[in-house]
Parts: C-alpha cells; structure tokens; sequence
C-alpha cells in the first residue's frame, strides 16, 4: 500500500479501509465466492452506486479484483487472508465463528444475478435482469 511507510502505519492503513460495516459485508460476501454488484445490492440492500464506491476503494487497496464474465463483472479477493482477519475480529467482538460468513449464502431472492439464477441466459446482464423485473 505505502511502502515508505512504517508496519504499524500500513496496518493501520488497512483496518481503515476495511473499518466500515459495509466493506466488511462486501469483504465477508466475495469471501466465500465471486458476486456481481447486483448479487451485492440483493444481498446488502444498498444501491449500486454506493456500493461501486465501496468497490473502488478496496481496489484501489488492492484487496478486490474484478473480472468479466459475459456481460457481467465479478469481484474476487486478491488478499484471502483478509477474510480471516474478519472472522477473528467478529470472534473478538462476541460472534459466533462463522457468523459473517452467512451473508454469501446462495441463491438470494429477488436476486437478478447469473449466480442466482443459474439458468438464464448468460449473455443477459444485472442490468437487464433487473430491468425486465421492474417492467
């Protein structure tokens, strides 16, 4: 992140960027497996603006990737460690272990994503998906 920076300033660095209860639910989700941003507006209740703001961050960080499939974008850990610290932090503020974890569970409802929905057409978007269920 910032290589001229000391260890305890890069660690800190990194508790701040994944410090707030929506990248910590976004972290917790792409934990288990890849989601589309409409798997994470589904699931997170938030839209997809807010949500790509998140994204950006922990891409910037270097903690999340994205890779296309089709039409779609799927985000991924680059750093699966970083989950751990997650789960060991909720086991220290009282939850149960695993607890996080909960949030990847598939399928969601209402949830437009392929992933979801494994047998759409997979040349259909989030986007579209979502379109034609609101019409």
């Amino acid at each position: 992140m910032y290589p001229a920076s000391s260890p305890e300033t890069q660690i800190s660095h990194l508790f701040a960027i994944i410090g707030q209860p929506v990248r910590i639910q976004i972290l917790a989700i792409i934990g288990n497996e890849p989601a589309c941003v409409c798997h994470l507006e589904a699931v997170l209740g938030l839209r997809q603006a807010s949500i790509s703001q998140h994204l950006m961050v922990l891409r910037k960080a270097n903690l999340v990737t994205a890779q296309r499939e089709g039409r779609n974008i799927f985000y991924r850990l680059v750093q699966p460690g970083v989950l751990a610290v997650i789960e060991q932090a909720a086991v220290f503020a009282g939850m149960t272990p695993g607890a996080l974890s909960a949030l990847a569970l598939r399928p969601v409802a209402g949830c437009p994503c392929p992933q979801c929905n494994p047998g759409i057409d997979p040349e259909l978007s989030c986007n579209t998906l979502s379109s034609s269920k609101s019409s």
